[in-house]
């Protein structure tokens, strides 16, 4: 069963490591058979979460758009910096958004029967894993099942050629992995979803 997989970074920095971890992750996935789908977070402008706002002027087109995207795919992965410890605000906050859309629309379900992976990297020797943790109970919270394996990328700055490919074979491997095992986990969701 081919499955559709959303991919994204949670930087917009110009050259982020994120970036090229989530380049390399959507090569992995199409590899192992998915239909991939990238986009980037900067076609996606939101103002921080703010209730009254959403009040006063409903969501913001961005928030509902993302959702969609989020809804019309059986998993997604996310490959993430880490700030200080923890996860970017730019991703805390579009994780936000999107959860508010289905209290708009019941019919835009972003993380109903969605399985996510989770990738980071970093100049540092834990390669952003500390920042996993706090992604990871976000997305538990929004009843994602996030799947066990990981890959974090250390010392990033030197962990890429100049073409974006992985220099080492172990952390190949590891994005291999994660990438088979969300296939693997995403496929028996959406069989579970066939009449």
């Amino acid at each position: 069963m081919s499955v559709r997989i959303l991919v994204f970074a949670g930087s917009l920095r110009t050259g982020a490591y994120s970036g090229l971890t989530a380049d390399a992750a959507q090569a992995a996935l199409a590899a192992e058979g998915a239909e991939v789908t990238r986009i980037s977070l900067a076609d996606y402008v939101l103002p921080i979460m703010d209730q009254d706002l959403e009040a006063e002027e409903g969501l913001p087109r961005a928030a509902i758009a993302l959702a969609r995207q989020f809804a019309g795919h059986d998993g997604f992965l996310i490959a993430s910096p880490e700030y200080n410890g923890s996860m970017p605000p730019l991703l805390k906050n579009a994780i936000d958004w999107v959860s508010r859309v289905e209290g708009h629309d019941p019919k835009i379900k972003p993380f109903d029967d969605k399985v996510a992976a989770l990738c980071s990297s970093s100049p540092g020797k834990l390669g952003g894993m500390r920042g996993l943790v706090h992604l990871r109970a976000v997305l538990n919270a929004c009843n994602v099942e996030v799947i066990a394996r990981q890959c974090s990328i250390s010392r990033a700055s030197q962990a890429f050629d100049a073409d974006g490919t992985l220099r080492e074979e172990a952390d190949r491997k590891a994005i291999r992995l994660v990438a088979r095992r969300l296939v693997d986990y995403a496929a028996a969701i959406a069989g579970r979803r066939e009449p």
